[in-house]
């Protein structure tokens, strides 16, 4: 039967220990050791494999925040003026008549209409895109109901 030398962690002198890190081969305790979904590491190898993946630039953040600040404006307006021009059209189709069936036959429109852009995102397995038009519908669908019905949450 062979003995094994002890080891000891790298980090820590004094604790004795049995594993060791899979890239670089030390010896490191359990406090020391980062779990991996290929086994254990120490934290210079985990720190040094982050560093490959962070490729970013000074001017890749103020690219990106000038251009999705653009894209956010430019979104807001379009929001801002479909949700006038939109609701002013039901108003004038409906003539300013009341009814609750007809406040739900809107409200099924809305997701209606929404429907192809729906399918279109699934078919190509956008899952923000799906996820953008499920929170546009948990938005827009309270909203054209309590507008066509009158309901008024602030006086």
């Amino acid at each position: 039967m062979t003995e094994s030398a002890t080891l000891y962690c790298y980090v820590h002198p004094n604790r004795e220990t049995s594993l060791r890190c899979n890239n670089c081969n030390r010896p490191i305790c359990a406090s020391c050791a980062i779990r991996t979904p290929t086994g254990y590491r120490c934290r210079e190898c985990v720190k040094g494999q982050q560093r490959i993946f962070d490729t970013s630039q000074w001017y890749d953040y103020v690219s990106g925040f000038v251009i999705a600040a653009i894209l956010s404006g430019v979104a807001a307006f379009l929001v801002t003026l479909i949700g006038g021009i939109g609701f002013l059209g039901v108003r004038l189709a409906t003539r300013r008549r009341r009814s609750r069936p007809l406040f739900i036959t809107v409200a099924v429109a809305v997701v209606l209409g929404a429907l192809p852009v729906i399918l279109f995102q699934v078919l190509s397995m956008n899952l923000f895109g799906i996820l953008f038009q499920v929170i546009y519908l948990i938005i827009a669908v309270p909203v054209v109901y309590a507008r066509l019905s009158g309901i008024q949450l602030f006086r």
